[in-house]
């Protein structure tokens, strides 16, 4: 729906002509004093113009016995991790009561470019959810990895008045930040007095000090409630994340309060089809914060006016006269679960979602590796003390661990019966070959292998594996179904998700993704895997910005040190 013209708002508002909707019958949760308004909501076009008195429209809703809250807006999220595209994360979590995305399309962005955050700011025109952009800031992460594109500041700044973007997205190189690099400085200034999302995981201190003096504003990377308390004190606004693998809901919880709720925002990150349909997305998070203690008027403040506020989109997060029309009507607060969304004026059903206008995808082909052989899996070395990635399940920071692994015929091999397999990273964008291994504890994997081109945040091939065979067929496919899942044993491919849109997200629709997900966690478990989350996992394992050991194509990352160490 289009904005009304002013004389067309205030006259609809004074009730001097009809409005085009109004939702009756139910009550208001103002986010502000926390009061319930009862009365009519009035809209016109895709604004509110009234609520609290009697109104005429063309279309009149029913919402008996419905409470009527803000849209919610997750403000930090990756659309590719929802491995659909922007259309189809639109058709699955608009529903649920998500009328705005704050999104930063750095998957695709390292994948294939500039190409990619123009996919997104041209789809945007497009969803009924409204998707914001944040401008991705670090193309690639760092100089550790092989990226398929770089993003650079002038390219960076060349977006920055787009409508549709908001500012500049997470900033992961925060040693950049502290020790002043000249790129990740050139990139702060072309952004100064914007909005600049923070990216500091375990960061304290004076460095905390320095990275929120360079005008970071936001931070999403804090996993306990003493690290967000520290960057709320040091004027940060914290979004709380509960993801498919990071979820820091439940630690952050405690922080969360009528008083800090006004600095306090939610945030997804990632998470895929599956997890949304079992759990929920944002109103998933609701309910469980407010099955936590927390007042249903914190929560649904940190949902949509303070998220509004945080990111200056001043036009929403309240239902109020001259705000964007973004309602929720739910049965229950407790249980946050939407009977109605209104998003912009438009209410959320399958006519409208089936007149919206579809850009043809990008990035088709983008999985450009050689073919590996069981060999390319071998780690030589004459120390059998080795460095092992430590998993953390439902975190993706991950322990520096040390381990014997005995050296055989000038190899380590996985050793299952300690819960020790290989790791390997593979450059995939046809840049230059490498080929990294080393060793990783906490799948539970005993046989075969999984791989998957949904690698953090360079996105070459991640694979995971007891079987050097199993690990050459399960990389070996991902080319040939232009990348995804794979999960391999025996020489056979048991399971697999094909996401050809640069490696990264389906052609098709959120229903099939979830549905065919189910078989491929079953997969995984029949190898012995023991993680709710595998794919999304491993994914994180390949990110070098996130303490403590990481890998990439380049090697072994020792995060806190910031350097390669093999």
């Amino acid at each position: 729906m289009d904005k009304p013209d002013l004389e067309t708002l205030i006259a609809t508002a004074r009730g001097e002509v009809p409005a085009d909707m109004v939702l009756r019958g139910g009550r208001v949760l103002d986010v502000v004093t926390g009061e319930m308004i009862e009365g009519d909501v009035a809209i016109a076009g895709s604004v509110v113009v009234g609520v609290g008195e009697d109104y005429e429209a063309q279309e009149i809703v029913d919402v008996t016995g419905l409470t009527l809250v803000p849209g919610f807006i997750d403000t930090h999220l990756h659309i590719e991790s929802s491995l659909v595209t922007p259309y189809e994360f639109d058709r699955c979590v608009g529903p649920r009561g998500v009328t705005t995305a704050i999104c930063d399309p750095h998957e695709i962005a390292n994948v294939i470019g500039v190409p990619g955050v123009e996919y997104f700011l041209d789809a945007s025109h497009h969803t009924l959810m409204d998707i914001r952009v944040n401008l991705s800031s670090c193309v690639p992460s760092t100089e550790m990895e092989t990226a398929g594109a770089r993003i650079g500041a002038e390219e960076l700044a060349a977006f920055k008045d787009h409508p549709r973007v908001i500012g500049l997205a997470e900033f992961m190189n925060y040693p950049g930040v502290i020790h002043r690099d000249p790129e990740a400085m050139a990139k702060l200034r072309a952004f100064e007095g914007r909005h600049i999302d923070g990216h500091a995981p375990l960061l304290s201190g004076r460095d905390l000090n320095a990275y929120a003096a360079a005008g970071i504003r936001t931070e999403h990377e804090a996993t306990s409630a003493a690290e967000a308390r520290e960057k709320l004190r040091k004027g940060l606004r914290v979004l709380i994340r509960e993801g498919s693998v990071s979820k820091d809901m439940h630690a952050l919880a405690p922080i969360l309060n009528d008083l800090t709720s006004a600095y306090c925002c939610l945030c997804t990150d990632d998470r895929n089809p599956l997890d949304i349909a079992e759990h929920g997305h944002l109103d998933y998070m609701i309910r469980s914060l407010i099955g936590l203690g927390i007042s249903p008027q914190a929560v649904y403040r940190a949902a949509s006016l303070s998220a509004a506020e945080a990111f200056g989109l001043k036009d929403r997060g309240q239902i109020a006269p001259g705000k964007r029309a973004d309602i929720v009507a739910v049965e229950s607060l407790d249980e946050c679960r939407a009977a109605l969304v209104v998003s912009g004026g438009v209410i959320l059903n399958d006519a409208a979602y089936s007149g919206r206008e579809v850009i043809a995808p990008v990035g088709r082909h983008s999985v450009k590796a050689a073919p590996v052989q069981d060999r390319d899996f071998r780690t030589t070395g004459n120390r059998e003390e080795t460095d092992v990635i430590g998993i953390l399940e439902g975190k993706i920071i991950t322990e520096h661990l040390h381990e014997s692994i005995a050296i055989v015929d000038g190899d380590k091999r996985p050793d299952p019966a300690r819960d020790l397999v290989k790791i390997a990273v593979i450059e995939r964008h046809g840049r230059n070959g490498n080929i990294a291994t080393g060793f990783v504890k906490g799948f539970g994997l005993k046989a075969g292998a999984i791989a998957s081109t949904v690698c953090h945040d360079h996105h070459n091939i991640a694979v995971v594996g007891a079987d050097y065979d199993d690990m050459a067929l399960a990389a070996n496919r991902l080319g040939e179904i232009e990348g995804g899942f794979v999960v391999v044993r025996d020489g056979v491919v048991l399971a697999e998700l094909a996401l050809p849109v640069a490696g990264l997200m389906s052609l098709e629709p959120f229903e099939v993704v979830r549905d065919t997900l189910i078989p491929l966690r079953a997969a995984a478990a029949s190898l012995g895997v023991e993680l709710q989350e595998p794919f999304l996992q491993l994914a994180f394992l390949a990110l070098p910005v996130i303490p403590a050991l990481k890998i990439t194509d380049r090697g072994l990352v020792d995060v806190e040190r910031f350097e390669i160490i093999s």
